[in-house]
């Protein structure tokens, strides 16, 4: 196999896309909080076919890594050594194969090594937008009240020593001080996370500490910084040796951090940026006036689904998302799910018919190529399930609707942090978000319900009974055998 850097590009076997762009030419006018695998495999893959296009030369990427963990150490070691460069290999549901190179990202920055370099980097006037993949539980919110949680001790150490920031909001607004200091203007910041309005939720995270350094400062950035709300959707699976190793295989380069992905990619952002934006529109991406309705439908159906297939699929010792939505029972669950406790309840957009975007939400969940696993959509659930899942279960409570599909995987999520699948096999739930103390109160029926992930659900004795019963009977009879049972006496129709 080939090495991946600048030197071998022109010596990649012909089956590799590569960029037509010089990179040389290029400038990083975005600077990207958190440098995952869906952030290669969406914003950058966008991005690197915008530069294809002449007259784009400024919108490269510089990422950051803001977690000090093995992952993102090898990051600082393999990116450099690659001179930036990724493989993306998307597999299509037909069975097409992709292979291409992303040239997109310029540098990565090792924030906890360099705090100053981020900061130099992000007050550079080159610099025209901040955006950042940080995942649902990276905002630091109160799940009850949705505000900004100052007494976190991440937060009051920022707070002591605003110059030595660890969280992206810390970075964020010190970057912003400065840039206001020097007489530069501002730079957009732009969420790419699943949460709803999280334009308007990135704007209260970063105010509300600013505001606790310096009133004036906050005051400046709501007078003077955008937050457009994005939705962002493209499947990404986590890539593991094995994964690595295979599409290394396939196409012949040899690339110590590739990514993969669907066929299927979906980007719609409102547009409002002070300080200049990307062409986005003119490769594919949809720029808007109002991003809530799209985000609705794919939050609520593909998040939202993802959640009730994977709970009860890794409980019954399934390992990956086509594993589960092919199953008959958890096809069924999910597809009535959408049908019946989600569609009735959403405005679509004009060009997002919901049944149409159901039927593609299943297709893609089967694909047979991707390999998405159950294992990294269960985790963090303590800050997905109140996103994904509360909004819709509260609105059927308003309406008096059928709540036993969400109330069995509710059950499931609580048999999950157990972390015991019906066979015996234990594995270790993934629970950022979820504190000792909260894990520990999953552990008693007297007080799980008053962990955290259940605040923003509307639960009643009548609902904490049901949700009880089921994991019980789970407990004794196994998933599949209450989920048949739930099936057959559930409606099938609205």
């Amino acid at each position: 196999m080939i090495a991946l850097n600048s030197e071998t590009l022109s010596t990649l076997p012909a089956s590799v896309e590569v960029f037509p762009y010089d990179r040389a030419s290029l400038k990083a006018g975005i600077v990207h909080l958190s440098v995952g695998n869906f952030h290669r495999a969406h914003q950058c893959w966008y991005i690197d076919r915008l530069l294809s296009q002449p007259g784009n030369e400024s919108w490269a990427f510089c990422g950051v890594g803001l977690i000090d963990d093995a992952t993102e150490r090898l990051k600082l070691e393999a990116f450099p050594a690659q001179d930036n460069l990724y493989t993306l290999t998307r597999y299509a549901p037909d069975g097409t194969t992709r292979h291409q190179v992303i040239g997109s990202m310029l540098d990565y920055l090792f924030a906890p090594a360099d705090p100053q370099g981020v900061l130099a980097r992000m007050a550079d006037p080159e610099t025209r937008i901040v955006s950042m993949t940080i995942t649902e539980g990276g905002y630091n919110q109160d799940h009850a009240t949705g505000s900004y949680r100052l007494e976190t001790p991440l937060t009051r150490r920022e707070l002591a020593a605003p110059t030595r920031p660890e969280s992206a909001f810390g970075y964020i607004v010190e970057a912003l001080r400065l840039r206001r200091e020097a007489g530069i203007a501002p730079f957009t910041v732009m969420s790419c996370d699943n949460l709803r309005d999280n334009g308007v939720v990135t704007q209260r995270s970063v105010v509300s500490h600013a505001r606790a350094l310096d009133p004036a400062l906050a005051t400046w950035i709501e007078e003077n910084v955008s937050f457009p709300s994005s939705m962002v959707d493209r499947i990404t699976p986590a890539v593991l040796k094995e994964d690595a190793d295979r599409v290394n295989m396939e196409c012949g380069v040899h690339d110590r951090l590739p990514v993969i992905s669907e066929g299927f990619a979906q980007w719609v952002i409102e547009d409002r940026f002070v300080n200049g934006r990307p062409a986005l529109e003119k490769v594919g991406a949809q720029i808007v006036p109002d991003v809530h309705p799209y985000e609705l439908a794919k939050v609520r159906m593909l998040n939202a689904s993802h959640s009730m297939l994977a709970y009860p699929g890794q409980l019954s010792g399934l390992e990956t998302v086509r594993d589960a939505i092919i199953d008959p029972q958890i096809g069924k669950l999910v597809e009535r799910f959408m049908s019946l406790d989600v569609i009735p309840h959403l405005s679509a957009p004009q060009d997002m018919p919901l049944p149409a975007y159901r039927d593609l939400v299943i297709a893609r969940f089967s694909n047979p190529n991707v390999g998405d696993r159950l294992a990294r959509i269960t985790g963090d659930g303590g800050s997905k399930l109140p996103v994904f899942l509360a909004p819709s279960w509260n609105k059927l409570v308003e309406s008096g609707g059928t709540l036993d599909r969400m109330a069995f995987v509710l059950a499931c999520f609580i048999r999950y942090l157990g972390g015991r699948t019906d066979q015996g096999a234990g594995f270790t739930p993934f629970e950022p978000a979820l504190s000792e103390a909260q894990r520990k109160l999953a552990e008693s029926w007297d007080t799980v319900f008053t962990m955290t992930v259940f605040e923003s659900f509307t639960l009643d004795d009548t609902h904490r009974r049901m949700i009880r019963e089921m994991a019980e009977s789970m407990e004794q009879r196994g998933t599949e055998a209450v989920l048949a049972e739930l099936l057959a006496a559930a409606p099938a129709s609205a």
